[in-house]
């Protein structure tokens, strides 16, 4: 059963594409998007905390996890999302299902391992629409803003084991995407609108690297210490801008009447900011741990892509997980829910994205549960988030968000050498 279990959601999974609408947040307008990836499910349902790993969980934020894996582990990871938007005029709801990620890591040696994914790493998905009042109640403007695309990331990175303490490692990610972004404006004075409509090309390369260390204090529990670190990176964006007049469509896009207009738009470069990740936890092996992680990243520099988005600034960012785990008894032969892992969290972040003077701040509790799968190191994970980023303040937006997340660890032995032939 459990086989046909993971066959199906294997199966749903493949029917999605990374060139996905991952958010319908309207901070996504700004930047790069909505940075979608944090961390893989296990992580994620601890409050994002990346202290801790083993030998059969890939830990996608820490490169030195690799170091430690026995067996070849598959990773793929989705969640479903339902957010309610709220603005001091207005509320509004929005769903969306999405692939976060999709991994392989294998142990080279005992001390050596290696891992290869793909991820959508930001998003933007977006649908605005505004109407005002021009002085004289008759004239009326209204504007529809959407967008869509974000930034893919595809790595490759190894780890080694240099001692039975210390594990290092690094990754190296090729950036790549594109974004679009559409404007309408109308008056209904006259017959016509415009459209601006703005593409961005995106490429780039980045690096993280990391160092993870554990050690017993006693002969029940260890403590555990983890550093990551992702230098500054640039990205290249490739853009274009055209203009054309709209005739408005019932219940549908405006048509473009005539020849856009192609615009003179500068190609741009934005600086990925550095950040620095560290992390501490004690616990129990195979029974429980707790830790909390800061992360500093020095957002300060960043920018939009394009010099005419004036009301959003950055400033540097933070971000605060605290969060565990706990194992009832994971070789019980009596009871599954004491085999069961379960997860809990809490993280805090400034996201470093200033609107008209405000920070937009992210808050989230998290929980989660871990289901071995019989007859194998396997395991099935469900997350489950809620939080509140933005504000209403300054006829701004709130977010009320509730995440779904499903992953799949599928572990085995690969490259044995036979012993008969």
């Amino acid at each position: 059963m459990i086989k046909k279990v993971i066959a199906s959601i294997c199966l749903l999974f493949s029917m999605g594409t990374f060139a996905q609408e991952g958010t319908s947040s309207p901070y996504s307008f700004y930047g790069i998007g909505d940075v979608k990836f944090k961390g893989n499910v296990e992580n994620r349902s601890m409050g994002g905390l990346n202290v801790f790993s083993d030998s059969l969980h890939i830990n996608l934020q820490n490169p030195a996890s690799y170091g430690q894996l026995k067996f070849t582990t598959f990773t793929l990871g989705g969640s479903y999302n339902t957010s309610e938007l709220k603005t001091n005029s207005g509320n509004g709801k929005a769903r969306r299902t999405t692939i976060d990620y999709l991994a392989l890591g294998f142990p080279i040696s005992e001390k050596f391992g290696v891992g290869v994914g793909l991820m959508p790493y930001s998003s933007v998905g977006y649908k605005i629409q505004n109407t005002e009042t021009i002085e004289n109640p008759s004239i009326v403007k209204s504007k529809q803003f959407s967008g869509t695309g974000g930034v893919n990331r595809a790595f490759f990175g190894a780890g080694y084991k240099v001692n039975s303490n210390l594990r290092i490692g690094a990754n190296i990610d090729y950036n790549f995407g594109e974004i679009e972004t559409t404007s309408y404006e109308f008056w209904n004075i006259i017959q016509y609108g415009s459209r601006e409509l703005n593409l961005s090309t995106i490429r780039g390369i980045s690096f993280n690297t990391g160092a993870m260390w554990n050690k017993k204090i006693n002969k029940k529990l260890d403590v555990y210490a983890s550093l990551v670190y992702t230098p500054e990176s640039t990205l290249r964006f490739s853009n274009k801008r055209d203009i054309a007049v709209v005739r408005p469509a019932n219940n549908s896009d405006p048509v473009v009447i005539g020849d856009p207009s192609i615009q003179n738009v500068a190609d741009t470069r934005l600086k990925l900011p550095s950040k620095l990740a560290i992390g501490a936890g004690i616990g129990e092996a195979n029974k429980w741990m707790l830790g909390a992680e800061y992360t500093f990243q020095k957002s300060g520099n960043f920018a939009n892509r394009f010099e005419d988005i004036t009301n959003a600034t950055y400033e540097n960012s933070s971000k605060l997980s605290v969060g565990g785990y706990f194992i009832p008894d994971w070789d019980s032969f009596t009871s599954y829910m004491n085999r069961m892992t379960y997860r809990a969290g809490l993280r805090h972040e400034n996201t470093g994205l200033i609107v008209a003077g405000k920070s937009i701040n992210d808050t989230a509790l998290t929980l989660g549960l871990g289901f071995p799968v019989s007859g194998s190191f396997s395991n099935i994970n469900l997350g489950f988030e809620y939080g509140k980023r933005g504000t209403k303040d300054l006829n701004l937006v709130e977010e009320n968000y509730l995440n779904l997340s499903v992953s799949l660890s599928l572990n085995d032995k690969w490259f044995v050498k036979r012993k008969y032939n």
